[in-house]
């Protein structure tokens, strides 16, 4: 689906780290945590590319106009690394964005009641915190957030408001314990076999030792990826990674966009 968004809130969260709410077609409200939007940030050739979003979450709420009422809106979370996200950062309540979207595969939610995790950090977190309010209730839910240092760490609040009880560590120790979260992470399965299914979203590193944790375990994990993306929809080929049973031989090659951005880790080769 292809639409016109009209920017509701732009907001600096922690330094070079925004999020954005913007106006959504009813029809989005079935997207599924997981799921990303490509966003064209203005309408110029430069950039030309669309940037790929997670969805940080999606609601309906009562529109400022009494003959719209309510709409839907969804949120997503950015960092300012390039052009496109300084133009992001500049934008204004009652500014336009041209989207296409919801795309992608999203996060599996079905299966027992039994405990799930959550791990990532930075704008990794985004489709976490969209996930967590589709679990919760249902089940126990743990998140294990890690970053560089303080600022990297985004929306623990939020998180806290759903009763998702965290758990927070920084390579510099400056909130939380020090530390990877995967260590974190591993130190808790150790004490607490129990856990049903681990969820995870961020760096390839650190998908890569959550998917080896959760496999020495015997726990099902899914993995959103974050990749470069030109299309959006499998089209390009621009944003490929090798499956598990790559060889040189006989290629196996997935499209992040189209085949993902969630996988089950045991589908891909982390070598």
């Amino acid at each position: 689906m292809q639409f016109k968004a009209m920017v509701i809130s732009n907001t600096e969260i922690s330094p070079g780290y925004f999020r954005l709410r913007l106006t959504a077609p009813r029809d989005t409200a079935v997207s599924r945590p997981g799921q990303f939007l490509m966003v064209k940030v203005r309408d110029a050739t430069d950039p030309l590319l669309r940037r790929p979003f997670g969805i940080f979450d999606m609601a309906t709420i009562d529109s400022e106009n009494p003959e719209i009422g309510r709409q839907t809106c969804l949120e997503i979370l950015y960092k300012v690394v390039g052009k496109g996200t300084r133009v992001l950062a500049a934008l204004h309540h009652g500014d336009h964005l041209d989207i296409l979207g919801p795309l992608g595969k999203g996060f599996d939610t079905s299966g027992r009641g039994g405990e799930k995790i959550l791990v990532g950090g930075g704008v990794g977190l985004a489709p976490l915190y969209f996930l967590a309010r589709r679990l919760r209730g249902n089940s126990p839910v743990r998140l294990f957030a890690g970053g560089k240092n303080r600022e990297d760490i985004l929306c623990i609040t939020e998180f806290e408001r759903l009763g998702i009880e965290t758990y927070v560590s920084t390579d510099d120790g400056t909130l939380g314990e020090q530390g990877m979260v995967t260590a974190v992470m591993e130190r808790y399965l150790s004490d607490n076999p129990s856990v049903e299914n681990i969820y995870a979203c961020g760096p390839f590193p650190m998908l890569k030792a959550v998917s080896r944790i959760a496999e020495r375990y015997g726990i099902p994990c899914q993995v959103s990826l974050e990749a470069y993306m030109a299309c959006g929809v499998g089209a390009c080929l621009g944003c490929v990674i090798k499956g598990r049973n790559h060889t040189e031989e006989i290629p196996d090659y997935r499209c992040v966009c189209k085949d993902g951005p969630v996988f089950d880790s045991l589908e891909l080769f982390w070598d």
